[in-house]
């Protein structure tokens, strides 16, 4: 086994990720790229052929998603030219990762930032696995993205990077006492007396920005296709329309996609990562960010953030939801690394979502 692939407890840094690539526990179909392994994950990459399906569906015990895919299967296409996934379809495409886990090490996978903030649903399923986006400790196989875009179609092809993936050992979470200790240290958020029970409660901001009511966006429809490789390639007035809130209350309607602040600035250690998570599961009017992991550094004054904000992608479901400022909407846990990353999120990884505010996704031109 390759140095650094037997990493110590907690979240395997990115010279460990290196590590488990050199030593075969990830494979890699075509070789990695720059940038592809970040701080605390590893991005995944989208292989040769979608298969657009019926429905979403796991595979469940003894069997594979490509035993699966006949019964559901509409048709198949390449995507080495790249090719349009339309909104309100579903679709598998195998990735150019597939893993060899050891028995003590698990991972969970979760999408990008820019994939989550342009509306595009995404996880992993995996052979013989009951649940999305976790591989059991051990787990050896191929992984598999099912991708939904729900308001934009978008433009993907072989080697595009929707998802992320993370490796852990052992008990890696904080109990309260410890978030305390950890928050005292280096104030994890900019707030007094923070609730730091599972976690740090984060809250919506709908206070307006600089005086002015604007709070947010709402995704606009019937647009045209955005291409998840174009940076900095699309106006923004041709896909959002800004969001008010006059009164600090803002009603989301039902199938309405609207990007939006949390209230408080929030930090991620060099030594830690963390992931938003549901609040309440049993509250489910809404849904709150679809991209969850912050890599270490994440808001970290040294790699060139002041504390930044988490970006809300909120999606009421059923019926009207009524949001009011500093409503709680979602948690952020915070867990060990086994190492200190040798980069941090910032400035020298070129990081899009350092030091933010309310910002969209790193497709759409600034200014």
């Amino acid at each position: 086994m390759a140095q650094g692939a037997d990493f110590g407890t907690g979240i395997a840094p990115a010279q460990s990720i290196s590590a488990l690539i050199d030593a075969g526990i990830v494979r890699l179909e075509a070789p990695a790229i720059d940038r592809q392994i970040q701080p605390a994950s590893l991005d995944l990459r989208l292989g040769k052929t979608a298969y657009r399906v019926r429905a979403s569906f796991l595979p469940g015990p003894g069997q594979t998603v490509r035993e699966r895919l006949d019964s559901v299967l509409i048709h198949a296409f390449s995507l080495e030219d790249g090719a349009v996934l339309e909104t309100g379809c579903v679709y598998l495409v195998p990735l150019l990762e597939s893993l060899d886990l050891p028995p003590d090490v698990q991972a969970s996978t979760n999408p990008k930032s820019s994939t989550g903030r342009l509306d595009v649903f995404t996880r992993v399923i995996a052979d013989g696995v009951r649940g999305f986006d976790v591989l059991p400790p051990g787990y050896q196989g191929a992984l598999w993205a099912e991708i939904s875009p729900r308001t934009f179609p978008v433009l993907v092809r072989t080697g595009s990077r929707l998802s992320q993936i993370r490796f852990r050992r052992g008990h890696v979470g904080l109990d309260e006492a410890e978030m305390r200790a950890l928050q005292d240290a280096e104030r994890l958020v900019d707030t007094d007396q923070p609730d730091l029970r599972d976690g740090i409660s984060v809250t919506v901001d709908l206070s307006g920005l600089g005086g002015k009511h604007m709070v947010g966006y709402r995704a606009k429809r019937h647009t045209g296709v955005i291409d998840v490789d174009n940076v900095n390639g699309y106006a923004v007035e041709d896909f959002w329309e800004e969001v008010s809130a006059r009164d600090r209350t803002l009603i989301l309607d039902p199938g309405e996609f609207y990007i939006l602040a949390s209230r408080e600035a929030v930090h991620v250690p060099p030594a830690y990562a963390a992931e938003m998570v549901p609040f309440d599961p049993l509250v489910g009017e809404f849904r709150v960010h679809y991209a969850g992991f912050f890599d270490p550094g994440f808001g970290h004054v040294a790699s060139g953030g002041r504390g930044s904000r988490a970006v809300l992608e909120v999606r009421s479901h059923e019926v009207p939801f009524i949001l009011e400022h500093g409503q709680t909407v979602g948690r952020l846990v915070y867990e060990r690394l086994a190492a200190l990353p040798e980069r941090l999120y910032g400035a020298d990884l070129g990081s899009n979502y350092q030091a933010q505010g309310l910002k969209l996704s790193k497709h759409f031109r600034v200014g």
